[in-house]
């Protein structure tokens, strides 16, 4: 495993210098006392794992590990540290391992046989797109692998590619990540949790096997993420339906396969207030392509379809009083009284309970005209 070492300190970079190459399955290619050099450097020499000290004057270890994984995309952090409880708390989740200073041969072997053992189990990248979904929940699906279902290390990981993905192909400045995910902390604090943050992203990707990339556009600006071939649900069911053409007998059974296909709401699961406009934009798309597939089948007497289709047009958004009044209208033609009877008090619950409201004119009305008609007809 080819290493380099930076340390602001001379003695204690041959120190740990010493101590590497004496430890079996490890070669020491560089050591600088210079982030800046480590980082030029890196890009040529492309080496398995760092070991950085993280306080040094100019960057710190946190920056210098930013920019040595631009430079080398599958490089490893060992973070080099004196005892300092944050940031051993930040460090513990998202480097490949930390070692406290003053070091101990037997804690660095530790750490090295950690990182043989991480490379030797390392998920190479499918040849099949992987498929992210953000319909209900966010999951990521590997081919060969099943569906990768809360694998960040932390919420806060998850928010955050969540929140790159979201902005795909964009910029997402530093500011608004600090704001989004840490707004109680301080500057200094919360860029500090960020660098970790992403460093523990894109080590979560790269297990998974997922070949996306989240570049820093600079040091100041923010990040840029690239999903590449990587398919995405939301993405994929919007693109389907905006080329369907208009419901016919021919297409019927796709625009019932994808009002079926969406499987619940954007992110809903997760409950992220930023993704609140696209979850309500998604929502209304849906609902409006499902009622137009249920006044299909009504008008062309597919009444069991119709039915099924408003049913879950109800379970959606049990607020919509047209949905009652659609079934209350096919449970009458289908003869089914006790259903129409059922549907207009399940209005009459939701009315009453959420809103303290009555049902609108229109359906009373149609009520009021039905009922004793069919009370006579049970007569």
């Amino acid at each position: 495993m080819r290493a380099i070492l930076v340390d602001d300190e001379h003695l204690a970079l041959l120190q740990l210098g010493k101590m590497l190459t004496n430890i079996q399955g490890v070669d020491v290619i560089g050591s600088y006392m210079d982030p800046e050099q480590a980082i030029e450097a890196a890009g040529g020499l492309q080496p398995d794992v760092a070991f950085l000290d993280i306080h040094m004057p100019g960057i710190s270890g946190l920056t210098a590990a930013e920019r040595l994984q631009e430079a080398c995309p599958d490089i490893e952090i060992v973070f080099i540290t004196a005892y300092d409880e944050y940031a051993i708390q930040a460090f513990e989740l998202s480097a490949m391992d930390y070692v406290l200073k003053p070091l101990q041969k037997d804690r660095l072997a530790r750490t090295v046989q950690r990182l043989h053992q991480y490379a030797g189990g390392k998920k190479a990248p499918e040849e099949a797109p992987v498929l992210i979904r953000c319909l209900q929940s966010l999951q990521i699906e590997v081919p060969g692998a099943g569906t990768e279902a809360s694998r960040w290390r932390t919420a806060k990981a998850q928010e955050l590619f969540a929140n790159l993905l979201h902005n795909r192909g964009q910029v997402v400045r530093k500011e608004a990540l600090f704001e989004l995910l840490w707004p109680e902390l301080e500057l200094r604090k919360a860029t500090t949790l960020l660098y970790t943050t992403i460093y523990q992203v894109r080590q979560d990707l790269k297990r998974m096997g997922v070949a996306i990339e989240i570049r820093s556009v600079s040091m100041k600006d923010g990040y840029v993420l690239d999903a590449g071939a990587t398919r995405i649900d939301v993405e994929e069911w919007e693109r389907e339906i905006s080329r369907l053409e208009p419901i016919s007998a021919a297409n019927a059974n796709d625009h019932l396969r994808l009002m079926e296909a969406y499987t619940g709401d954007y992110l809903a699961d997760c409950g992220y207030l930023w993704a609140e406009n696209e979850r309500q934009r998604l929502h209304m798309m849906w609902l409006q392509h499902a009622q137009r597939l249920g006044e299909y089948y009504d008008r062309h007497h597919r009444l069991t379809e119709a039915v099924n289709v408003y049913h879950r047009l109800q379970l959606k958004n049990p607020y919509l009083e047209d949905t009652y009044f659609s079934l209350m209208k096919l449970y009458d033609r289908l003869q089914e009284q006790t259903a129409v009877e059922d549907q207009y008090r399940r209005l009459i619950r939701v009315l009453e309970e959420e809103m303290d409201a009555a049902p609108n004119e229109t359906i009373q009305q149609w009520y009021d005209r039905w009922r004793p008609l069919h009370q006579r007809s049970r007569e």
